[in-house]
């Protein structure tokens, strides 16, 4: 969303220094907010573990749960740097769709991609088994990309280490430890800038195996 489209809301500006919590998981929420500058981490308590779910950037959203559904926070979203947001509450959001058909319908986009992502991170992250965590970011890839042949079994993904890392909540050296292991099954290939997986329904099976162990 480009900024020039929210200037006229910025009596709605809100500045975090970096490291202060923005909200918190848990307590009550009714505001969203719209990152301008900065980064903002989000961590959830998963067992007795907090664990980064997501690190955001400019023109991304985040705490829109507390608009569309009066949920608690899911999550605890800290300033990694210094952070300005523009804050909006059931009364100015209201303002926002009604005056700005526009910007309104991009808000809905971003949320309903936001709704879909933080649900399927959270099915990723509650995965115990490390292997499989990570086959579940390929399913997860492979579930927005377009325009693929069903018929393939291979996959390409634009992606590198350190983003299959952030996006399974673990270390770079541990993903890399696993992916390499992978490799040497010859489930995938590893490139530079991205990764080939060899039978994106192999990991399908691996992944629901150990899902349904669960149950």
């Amino acid at each position: 969303m480009k900024q020039d489209d929210l200037a006229q809301f910025s009596r709605f500006a809100r500045t975090f220094r970096a490291g202060e919590i923005i909200f918190a998981e848990f307590e009550t929420g009714t505001t969203f907010f719209l990152i301008q500058s900065g980064r903002v981490q989000l961590v959830k308590l998963i067992g007795d573990i907090e664990k980064t779910i997501d690190i955001l950037y400019p023109s991304e959203i985040f705490g829109e749960m507390a608009i569309l559904e009066n949920f608690p926070r899911s999550a605890t979203a800290i300033a990694l740097d210094e952070v300005k947001v523009l804050e909006f509450n059931h009364k100015n959001f209201e303002i926002l769709i009604t005056g700005n058909p526009q910007i309104a319908l991009r808000l809905l986009k971003l949320f309903a991609k936001r709704i879909y992502e933080s649900k399927r991170r959270f099915m990723i992250l509650t995965l115990e088994d490390e292997q499989a965590r990570i086959a579940d970011v390929f399913l997860m890839l492979n579930e927005t990309l377009p325009n693929v042949s069903k018929n393939a079994d291979s996959r390409e993904f634009e992606a590198t280490i350190a983003d299959i890392a952030h996006w399974a909540g673990m270390s770079t050296t541990q993903t890399r430890d696993i992916l390499y292991h992978f490799a040497s099954q010859r489930r995938l290939e590893i490139f530079n800038d991205r990764i080939k997986i060899k039978n994106i329904n192999d990991f399908s099976r691996f992944v629901n195996s150990h899902r349904n162990r669960k149950r």
